[in-house]
């Protein structure tokens, strides 16, 4: 073969490769679209975006977000467009319940979302020509460590006595106590002024300057939704709650009578004979608020600091009738079956409790602890005086009344 020969050989092998390349590279049009010339990445890209639907999704929150709202964050949106279908999983595949708006614009899962959990939103829409777009987004709601919660009392729905305060216990220390107030309104039908005050970095109780009025409504709610209680730290909570309050009732218990009086707006209709706090066990002086109560508990000395000398409880008895709590650290008004009758409204023998008589089993109607038991609810006061002792502290149980309210409104942190 000639040189001549062989240089034409290898433009044609030349030629023949780079077709080759040509076909294989990523292209939107041949060579008749382009009028026989190269179709750069550029022209293909504007080309594939003349044929892509207009409707533009967003999902909330972004992509990779982290301390996600387990309340507000998950939310999906669509404009130039409408929403064709929504999926919403957890990491695992469990899959969210949610619900599409009226006109298609929008979704939301309609179940509160779970804390430190990954979620998995895909997302469809077309727009006015039928085109199809797609969006997905993964996102992680914020972890038990970096939010906190409040138990409040009392419950959604209940009915109390006049003296329940809204009690909040917060399961983080909060130092941003203002903004965490702020997210938190206590409001009544009876128009009385509410005021909160701080006990602790993690106890917020809130009443009005007198009882409750009678028959009216109390709404507590939580907005605490992503405000910032501890640096770093962040509620979840965005909650509404009712609770109704009942007849006025207010007991009167006098150690030295060692009687109780037991009024219903402001009139006597029970007098009960009583056994308060022995001279070496002293009652506690004050106003208590019935906290729980009990068809039947146990009380064990050894709980409450009265042990023997072998470290047992001076007492242990396992069936205590009718006990009504008054105080966190065990003050009660309680049935007694166990004391001879003859001590009731005569000698003051208890360990601090406010004993009634009982029988055992507390199944006996005809006594005065049977009777107090169930004319009482969460919430009635109970007063008591001449017992020696000190007064109760204010966060001693739900007994913030033994602050006056100039005191108490100096406790706000708003």
């Amino acid at each position: 073969m000639t040189d001549s020969k062989r240089r034409k050989g290898l433009v044609a092998a030349s030629a023949l490769l780079g077709g080759v390349l040509v076909l294989t590279a990523c292209s939107g049009s041949d060579d008749k679209a382009s009028g026989g010339g190269s179709s750069t990445q550029a022209q293909a890209d504007e080309a594939a975006a003349k044929k892509s639907s207009q409707a533009d999704i967003t999902i909330t929150p972004k992509d990779g977000s982290s301390n996600a709202s387990i309340n507000n964050s998950a939310a999906v949106t669509v404009s130039k467009g409408t929403l064709t279908g929504v999926t919403m999983t957890t990491a695992d595949g469990k899959a969210v319940s949610g619900a599409l708006s009226a006109d298609k614009k929008s979704w939301k899962p309609s179940v509160q979302l779970e804390r430190s959990t990954t979620y998995k939103v895909a997302a469809e829409a077309k727009d006015s020509a039928g085109l199809v777009a797609h969006e997905n987004a993964s996102f992680t709601t914020v972890s038990p460590a970096n939010s906190f919660i409040g138990t409040f009392t009392p419950e959604d729905g209940s009915t109390v006595g006049v003296g329940m305060p809204v009690s909040i216990n917060f399961d983080k220390q909060i130092t941003n106590k203002a903004a965490v107030q702020k997210g938190i309104t206590v409001s009544t039908t009876s128009g009385q002024e509410v005021a909160c005050h701080w006990f602790s970095t993690q106890r917020m109780d809130c009443r009005p300057q007198d009882y409750w009025k009678e028959n009216s409504t109390v709404t507590l709610k939580l907005a605490l939704d992503g405000v910032e209680g501890a640096s770093g730290v962040y509620g979840v909570q965005q909650k509404t709650v009712t609770f109704h309050i009942g007849r006025n009732q207010v007991s009167y218990v006098d150690a030295k009578t060692k009687e109780m009086k037991v009024t219903q707006d402001g009139k006597t209709i029970k007098t009960i004979p009583i056994s308060a706090g022995s001279p070496e066990h002293k009652t506690y002086q004050g106003v208590m608020v019935m906290s729980e109560k009990f068809k039947e508990t146990r009380m064990n000395g050894a709980t409450v600091g009265f042990t023997d000398s072998d470290g047992k409880g001076e007492y242990d008895i396992k069936d205590v009738p009718h006990a009504i709590r008054l105080t966190s650290s065990g003050t009660f008004l309680h049935g007694n079956y166990w004391g001879a009758k003859s001590v009731f409204g005569s000698v003051n023998t208890s360990h601090g409790c406010v004993g009634l008589s009982d029988t055992k089993g507390a199944d006996d109607t005809s006594t005065p602890a049977y009777w107090m038991y169930t004319h009482s609810i969460v919430g009635d006061v109970v007063v008591i005086s001449n017992t020696g002792d000190k007064t109760v502290a204010p966060d001693n149980g739900l007994n913030g009344w033994n602050m006056n309210w100039a005191a108490w409104k100096a406790g706000s942190a708003v």
